[in-house]
């Protein structure tokens, strides 16, 4: 069933809930054409590989944000311009990379929330390797599937269980 978070100001949400928010303390850069992006969370464990993830956005979204854990990895691109348009085509809120894009001059035209480290033109393997909707921690928060985020240019934020 299609849904949709309307998008919050990360600074508005820290206003309104104080210490009970989570608040990711890494500085990511914006890639996407939608700056700012909202929706229940679906988790991705993987490195300098992107097939589950690549898998994962070929399925409906349902307006979910994808949070993949890359563990930081610079060195090959989880997402380019394929991935990221099979993601829009298929209804996902955004995309949270813990790790790097390429094609980021064709990511910037897609109306598709997108978060990551930096950039490089190396591709990652396809062999599928890592875990789907399991726990990443980064940032200094752990983001668990199920999960509210909000993300602009000040941040990325999860709403409290409660809220």
């Amino acid at each position: 069933m299609p849904t949709h978070t309307t998008p919050v100001p990360t600074a508005d949400l820290v206003d309104q809930h104080g210490t009970d928010l989570r608040v990711c303390d890494l500085q990511f850069r914006q890639f996407g054409g939608h700056r700012d992006f909202a929706g229940p969370v679906r988790t991705v464990t993987c490195h300098e590989d992107n097939g589950l993830l690549r898998d994962l956005l070929r399925t409906p979204g349902n307006g979910h944000a994808l949070v993949v854990d890359g563990r930081g990895s610079l060195r090959t691109a989880l997402v380019g311009d394929l991935i990221a348009g099979a993601a829009h085509e298929n209804g996902w809120a955004g995309l949270v990379l813990h790790g790097a894009v390429r094609d980021s001059a064709t990511l910037a035209g897609l109306p598709l929330g997108i978060k990551a480290l930096g950039t490089t033109p190396r591709k990652s393997a396809k062999d599928s390797a890592g875990a789907i909707d399991l726990p990443v921690t980064f940032g200094s928060i752990t983001i668990h599937a199920g999960d509210i985020l909000h993300a602009d240019d000040d941040g990325i934020v999860l709403l409290p269980t409660s809220a």
